[in-house]
């Protein structure tokens, strides 16, 4: 699929992310080693039109999260995520890159930049900084001299327009940068051993010395952390995570029906249990895409729920993990077994930042709500 041209209107994202899911379901185990990277999967996505995907419809994309509810947006993450959960990590940063850019791009920043989508680029939001040589910017003649690191960068080296945040010290605020980076560059993954997610190339990126244009500033000082669009786009990595937990469901079941166990009432039991927790998270999931979607809560409202819904998701994910390898016993522990590498991406992928201040965050808004507790996610303002 030739990406530089707008995509039909008949498009359909969940098919190809169908297609993709399968594809990089055979793969996952061959990517997981301390250098791996869904390379075909990557591929897979921009042959199948999802980079493209994202970009809004008037401007030559499928508007995929456009839609109300962002239904579509959702399942695409989520079959992604059952597929391989380091390549649904890499395609929710690129998801949220095109989102930032449609909320704060101008007209010329955001033809240049989905451009680039529709060519097949592979975006990426990075945040995180080490404690010392966070990344920086000075205005100066011939633009922006950038010098510090991100870390935690999931794609490092592979990403090719990275939007990332840069203080200004002279200003004494933060700016979104969209920074053009060539494959195989400034990236240092030697620090990401990690127990599970090892095909998702997280590492350090080096911006020492880079000159960026003036216009590859993004966006009003701060407009990042604008909330509630900073803290409500959490909800699309539980989608993300949603697919890793569906995937461990299917290998636990998959084992005790290879087994003959099905007839054992424990086993059973615990299956139960497990579709119970997997429901359950679908179902935070879904609510919590529509929500953001259609922003009929107010914001500190939304933002709870949001962040109740991450903590949900978390809690069925170690249920239906912990679930499994008690049903599985020792050989879900043991290299080759299904269960092991996704247990071990899943564990890893569930770890998201503060999330005792996300749940005591929204436990002091429902506090402050009154009214009665059957109303807090209505969107009923009175």
């Amino acid at each position: 699929m030739d990406q530089r041209t707008p995509l039909n209107i008949a498009y359909d994202a969940v098919r190809a992310a169908r297609e993709a899911c399968k594809l990089a379901s055979g793969r996952a185990s061959a990517e997981d080693r301390d250098d791996g990277f869904p390379t075909e999967d990557i591929s897979d996505l921009r042959r199948l039109g999802l980079l493209a995907a994202p970009v809004p419809t008037a401007e030559g994309g499928a508007g995929l999260g456009e839609e109300p509810g962002a239904g579509r947006l959702m399942e695409v993450l989520r079959l992604l995520g059952y597929g391989s959960l380091a390549l649904g990590r890499l395609y929710e940063g690129h998801i949220n890159a095109l989102q930032l850019i449609a909320r704060y791009g101008d007209a010329g920043q955001r033809a240049r930049l989905f451009s680039d989508a529709r060519a097949g680029h592979l975006f990426g939001v990075w945040n995180t900084e080490p404690p010392e040589g966070g990344l920086t910017l000075s205005v100066r003649p011939g633009g922006l001299h950038l010098a510090g690191a991100k870390t935690f960068a999931s794609g490092a080296g592979h990403v090719t327009r990275a939007l990332a945040t840069a203080r200004d010290p002279d200003a004494g605020a933060t700016l979104m940068l969209v920074v053009p980076l060539e494959p195989g560059t400034r990236a240092n993954l030697s620090a990401w051993r990690a127990h599970g997610m090892r095909a998702s190339a997280t590492g350090t990126l080096d911006f020492d010395g880079l000159v960026v244009p003036k216009d590859a500033a993004l966006g009003d000082p701060d407009a990042y952390y604008r909330q509630p669009d900073f803290s409500g786009g959490a909800w699309r990595f539980t989608a993300v995570q949603l697919g890793g937990i569906e995937a461990v469901f299917d290998a636990w079941r998959e084992h005790i029906v290879r087994l003959g166990r099905g007839r054992d009432p424990h086993q059973l039991a615990r299956l139960g249990e497990g579709a119970i927790a997997v429901e359950s998270a679908r179902l935070w999931v879904r609510r919590a895409a529509k929500a953001m979607s259609e922003a009929t809560l107010p914001p500190g409202r939304l933002i709870a729920y949001i962040n109740l819904a991450r903590l949900a998701v978390e809690r069925a994910g170690l249920e239906v993990l912990q679930l499994a390898q008690r049903s599985v016993g020792l050989q879900g522990f043991l290299r080759g077994h299904s269960l092991e590498r996704l247990g071990r991406d899943l564990a890893t992928y569930l770890r998201q930042p503060a999330p005792d201040g996300a749940l005591t965050g929204a436990a002091d808004e429902i506090l402050r709500a009154g009214g009665l507790a059957g109303d807090l996610w209505t969107g009923d303002r009175t």
